[in-house]
């Protein structure tokens, strides 16, 4: 666990230092004229447990860093980032989720692997307007699988699940 933690350290360390996208900067040109914000939550056993059950993926971090796109004082989107290995390399990869629960933006910041195995922006937008609650976002399912790149898209659509339901952990459920 501890090792894990102190990779996962090293991976944004080493991604803020060499990756030309950063997630401000990157929320900052998808909501115009907005501000952003970072806050760090510390989960609770129950917390993690909600987030894999909701999610149907494997959790156990115990930090969660959500971003708060704010314009005019008023939220617009959050944004989280998962850090995930897609065959042997690191993939970053934003998700945006609007005030009420939904996919909005999903953006791949960082990927290690051969480019031919990252699906197109076309394909990314299959995600907006999906939610936790009526949309299953399931490859195969709810969105395309793309050929020559399974396991890419299987990591960016579980994660997509993973990051709503740290949304609706987080911001829905602590209203």
């Amino acid at each position: 666990m501890i090792r894990r933690f102190l990779i996962l350290i090293l991976i944004v360390v080493s991604f803020s230092y060499a990756s030309s996208k950063k997630p401000e900067e990157v929320l900052k040109r998808i909501y115009p004229d907005s501000t952003v914000e970072v806050k760090n939550f510390t989960l609770s056993v129950q917390q993690v447990e909600n987030i894999r059950q909701l999610s149907k993926v494997k959790f156990d971090s115990k930090i969660v860093s959500l971003y708060i796109v704010k314009k005019d004082g008023k939220i617009v989107a959050y944004g989280y980032v998962d850090i995930h290995t897609v065959r042997t390399k690191p993939e970053v990869v934003l998700y945006t989720i609007t005030p009420d629960g939904k996919l909005d933006v999903i953006e791949v910041l960082h990927f290690g692997e051969p480019l031919e195995y990252l699906p197109d922006e076309n394909w990314l937008k299959n995600f907006k307007g999906k939610s936790i609650y009526k949309d299953s976002v399931r490859v195969k399912v709810d969105i395309p699988n793309v050929s020559g790149a399974t396991l890419t898209s299987k990591a960016i659509t579980d994660y997509a699940r993973l990051a709503l339901a740290i949304w609706k952990v987080l911001v829905e459920d602590a209203k």
